[in-house]
């Protein structure tokens, strides 16, 4: 397959995108599927330089997004892959007691390939997502800033570099300096709360001692205090390598096994160490201080912890977008968590993400010759600010009840 297609004639589009995290690559999928020059550019030196999540729960609204963006064999890939939990999220406290079940609502549009509510290695979905790219994405490019003049938009990096487009797009996360100057208004403002998480092999004892009930897409147990431990699985219907050798020989994955995804939260105040002590602490203390928090907790939930692979342990700042009114579009644009950060307490963070990554390609493979591309992306944007404020709202006030974050500014 060559690794980028050429324009269609109904457009000269060439779009730079800030970022290659999934939002970013799902957006560069969309783009050369619909014939769309395009370029990524990443400041992380590589696909490996950070930890960047163990798992991720594909909705239906990441699922389609997938589907209408990624080449079949890559989508069957990633369906032949994915772990099929049960669709639900279970709660439990402390004692491993059953506090209640919350149904997920199921896709109306069902789809052979992958249903709604499977479950996907985050570092494997990268690695399919950045299949044909190679010529398109360019690691080691920090943007510092971009300048938009009549039709065109030039990105400025740190090297020194420029580059040139029609349309930029910030999909830099929430640190983004495309909305600190595109939209210097809107805030990010830290919730208070703070995740620790990690990887759990999932041996065959351990997944003996798991209750049936915790086969679930999420498994929610909140001790006194707003202690939170989230547990979720990450099985393979087909390993990785064997799945991509029958279906996209050409992708290269790296060996996955079964694990648990294990993440503790709890405000900041009450987690015993400082932002920077908890940024600088090994592995082995950060379980330490979980391990603290966890004093008359069920012994098998005191054992899952004590079984994190500390070299998979990282601290999270849990910060959120203030929503804020719709602005006049222009030739830049952003998706995902540049300009809608969310709480991960609803799980609908990278599926927003991927949802505006194809419904932003969708609308731009509308163009035809004399459309004037603000017009599609005000399109875009309309939906976006209203389908993306709305998961944050709702993830801040499952944020609020879980967690005791800081609710969002009215």
């Amino acid at each position: 397959m060559a690794p980028f297609s050429s324009p269609s004639p109904s457009t000269t589009a060439h779009v730079l995108v800030i970022g290659a995290g999934l939002g970013g690559l799902c957006l560069a999928q969309g783009l050369r599927r619909a014939g769309i020059s395009t370029a990524v550019y990443e400041r992380d030196a590589s696909p490996v330089a950070r930890a960047q999540g163990h798992r991720l729960h594909l909705d239906a609204n990441g699922r389609r997004a997938l589907a209408a963006t990624l080449p079949p064999d890559l989508f069957a890939l990633l369906g032949a892959m994915a772990g099929r939990p049960a669709p639900r999220v279970s709660g439990f406290d402390e004692r491993l007691r059953p506090a209640g079940v919350f149904a997920l609502d199921e896709d109306p549009v069902p789809d052979d390939v992958m249903p709604s509510h499977v479950v996907i290695d985050r570092r494997i979905l990268r690695q399919v997502l950045l299949d044909g790219l190679d010529e398109v994405v360019e690691f080691g490019r920090r943007c510092v800033g971009h300048e938009a003049d009549g039709d065109t938009v030039t990105a400025f990096f740190s090297d020194g570099g420029t580059a040139r487009g029609t349309l930029l797009v910030a999909a830099d996360g929430v640190g983004s300096v495309i909305r600190s100057q595109r939209l210097p208004h809107a805030r990010v403002i830290d919730s208070g709360a703070r995740l620790i998480y990690g990887r759990v092999p999932l041996t065959p004892a351990l997944r003996a001692e798991l209750p049936p009930a915790m086969s679930s897409v999420f498994n929610s147990v909140v001790g006194p205090g707003r202690r939170f431990l989230g547990i979720a699985p990450v099985e393979y219907r087909e390993r990785p390598r064997a799945a991509a050798a029958r279906l996209a020989s050409r992708v290269e994955l790296d060996p996955a096994e079964d694990s648990l995804a294990v993440m503790f939260g709890r405000r900041r105040e009450s987690l015993g160490l400082s932002d920077e002590e908890l940024l600088t602490a090994s592995g082995e203390r950060l379980r330490e201080v979980v391990l603290g928090q966890l004093g008359g907790w069920h012994p098998l939930l005191r054992r899952v912890v004590a079984d994190w692979d500390t070299s998979t342990l990282y601290p999270i700042t849990v910060r959120g977008s203030v929503p804020v009114p719709p602005w006049p579009s222009s030739p830049v644009t952003l998706l995902g968590d540049a300009v809608h950060a969310m709480s991960p307490a609803a799980g609908a963070g990278a599926n927003m993400a991927l949802r505006d990554a194809a419904a932003l390609s969708t609308s731009l493979a509308r163009a035809t010759p004399g459309t004037p591309l603000v017009d599609l992306v005000r399109d875009y944007e309309r939906d976006m600010i209203e389908k993306g404020f709305d998961a944050v709202k709702r993830s801040s006030a499952n944020g609020v009840r879980i967690l005791g974050e800081d609710p969002l500014p009215e």
